[in-house]
């Protein structure tokens, strides 16, 4: 009987659960989108309930269309969205809210007002990040502020927190495990990174029970097993990690000065920096890369908010594009002449300027600026943020390395924004042969713990390039448009600070 790795892979808009094989292979997807929820300005919700439902729903569908059931299945991995947080209770097993997604801006005020208090030396000291809404901590603060009963029952030990990996586990476990990785702990403003521990300090800044907390675990752990109900069948979790480290295994990102960069709605850059952790004096985020057999690997990261949102902006929100890969298209037949600088502020901005509230803004519209503009626009966008990312990476980790970035997600596939983003840089861009990077971490995990993949060695060896774009601009082109782009950036930052 051949077998599988089942890896579910929940992300920002939509489920999808993947079986790869023993060559690590995907053999079959299953994926549905939900709904997003926009309550108020800057505010994102997701039912948690939904986010339950397609993902059991996916997991049916891979395995029907492998003519599989789950005891083909070696084991789980899970990897997920991060940040995002929920909130339910343990009886129940219920949220109380909907979960308050990683773009919400809502705690902006709260990050401020802790900021403006002194505090954020000794979040970042302890954590690696930076004081902003972005991050789980207030998240789970507001929750328990204005959810009725919500502070009370949390006292009393009844209520759980997690992010979706610990929301779905719980699910998935039937109500008996309450865990997370390291990676995702890592992501909640509440996890001291360097003695790999809650911190209760922070929990008492914050005013948050830690009961409501769950243990923390290797990335490739005994997470328990699937309940019998769910699927007709039982078998091993094995692995948990947030998407973008489950992307840097993916990649095989597994030495020091190894970077990747994932785009997808947002886009986030994770450079391996080793056993040691590099704090950032250039508004990165330091985090934890992975972590096996209780040793953690560190990563530098640099945020970005809007990556494919973006485009998506152009084809929802504006109409002038019917799918996101015309965007490309769009964007190699626009007007040279007009230099059209678009920032993507929609949820604020992030690495390496960190202010919850800018918004978007546009420059350089001329009657002859048209869709062509917009869309190469939005992409430029997106590759000048990651210019922003890379030059703020090599002022804190000096040690010599190559910079070659190894990219994944939807964009990846544009061929227009991938040479762009070589010439943007003016370093190579790598395409792997797999492009279910996300997926596949999670999965090559849950393989390791299971016995069902080999060691990190040889899982290196099977990485494969399927093409490298090279930088063709000048520098002297490269600097002059990046200069546009650093003029937008300041303009934009100008205005809403003066407001």
């Amino acid at each position: 009987m051949t077998r599988y790795i089942l890896a579910i892979d929940q992300g920002t808009t939509s489920s999808r659960a993947i079986l790869f094989d023993q060559n690590y292979t995907p053999v079959a997807v299953g994926q549905q989108e939900f709904r997003q929820h926009f309550p108020a300005s800057g505010w994102v919700e997701h039912n948690p309930e939904e986010i339950w439902e397609t993902t059991v729903a996916t997991a049916k569908e891979a395995l029907k269309k492998a003519g599989a059931t789950i005891n083909y299945i070696a084991g789980i991995g899970i990897t997920n969205q991060r940040e995002t947080t929920v909130i339910w209770d343990r009886e129940t097993g219920k949220p109380i809210h909907n979960a308050i997604v990683w773009q919400d801006r809502r705690t902006a005020d709260f990050c401020q007002k802790l900021k403006e208090d002194g505090l954020e030396s000794q979040f970042a000291k302890r954590t690696g990040l930076l004081l902003d809404p972005y991050f789980s901590g207030t998240k789970i603060a507001w929750l328990l502020k204005y959810v009725e009963g919500a502070r009370e029952a949390a006292e009393a030990g009844k209520l759980a927190f997690g992010t979706i990996d610990s929301f779905l586990l719980w699910r998935l476990t039937g109500g008996k495990v309450h865990a997370t990785d390291a990676t995702n702990a890592s992501r909640t403003l509440l996890y001291d990174i360097h003695r790999n521990e809650w911190s209760d300090e922070l929990l008492d800044i914050l005013d948050i029970p830690k009961s409501l907390l769950p243990e923390v675990k290797d990335c490739a752990a005994d997470y328990g097993m699937l309940d019998p109900a769910i699927l007709g069948g039982s078998t091993k979790i094995a692995a948990i990690a947030g998407d973008q480290q489950a992307a840097t295994v993916g990649q095989a990102c597994f030495q020091p000065g190894m970077m990747k960069s994932t785009y997808g709605t947002g886009c986030f850059a994770l450079l391996n920096t080793g056993a040691v952790p590099v704090t950032s004096n250039n508004k990165l985020l330091t985090t934890i890369a992975y972590q096996l057999d209780g040793k953690p690997t560190y990563a530098l990261e640099g945020s970005i908010f809007v990556a494919g949102a973006a485009v998506q902006w152009l084809r929802d929100g504006l109409g002038i594009i019917e799918h996101a890969a015309q965007s490309g298209e769009f964007a190699k037949m626009a007007d040279p002449g007009q230099r059209v600088i678009m920032v993507p502020a929609f949820v604020g901005i992030g690495a390496p300027y960190w202010d919850a509230n800018c918004r978007g803004a546009i420059y350089g519209l001329t009657r002859a600026a048209g869709p062509k503009e917009f869309a190469r626009a939005a992409l430029d966008s997106v590759c000048f943020q990651t210019r922003d990312l890379l030059t703020a990476m090599r002022g804190d980790f000096t040690e010599s390395y190559e910079t070659v970035l190894r990219v994944d997600g939807g964009m990846s596939a544009s061929e227009w924004t991938m040479q762009r983003l070589a010439d943007i840089l003016g370093a190579p861009v790598d395409r792997p042969v797999s492009a279910e990077t996300t997926a596949l971490g999670a999965a090559y995990l849950a393989g390791l713990q299971t016995g069902f993949y080999p060691s990190v060695d040889e899982f290196s060896k099977s990485w494969r390039r399927d093409r490298r774009f090279s930088p063709s601009l000048s520098a002297q082109d490269r600097d002059a448009a990046y200069a546009e782009w650093q003029d937008a950036v300041r303009r934009t930052l100008t205005n809403y600070r003066s407001d």
